[in-house]
């Protein structure tokens, strides 16, 4: 490998901005923030919209918003009532 033309890849730790839930990871993201860590080590800290802790699909709150198929529009619009 060629010296000097890669970035420095280095632990780095991410937050949730809207759980914020943290994560350490391995990273060539860069940050003027930094944050000490659970092992008492200062990391740079990169703050993210989404994680596996607020993705809907992660944490099982997704919701289907499939259109009716065209038997269950015509059933609820001329369906007859159950008296």
């Amino acid at each position: 490998m060629k010296q000097g033309i890669h970035p420095d890849y280095r632990e780095v730790v991410f937050q949730d901005s809207s759980t914020g839930y943290k994560f350490l990871s391995g990273s060539t993201a860069t940050s003027n923030e930094t944050v000490e860590w659970e092992d008492g080590n200062t990391y740079p800290l990169i703050r993210v919209e989404i994680t596996s802790d607020s993705h809907p699909f992660y944490t099982g709150k997704q919701k289907f918003t499939q259109a009716d198929g065209a038997v269950d529009k015509f059933n609820k619009k001329y369906g007859l009532s159950n008296n």
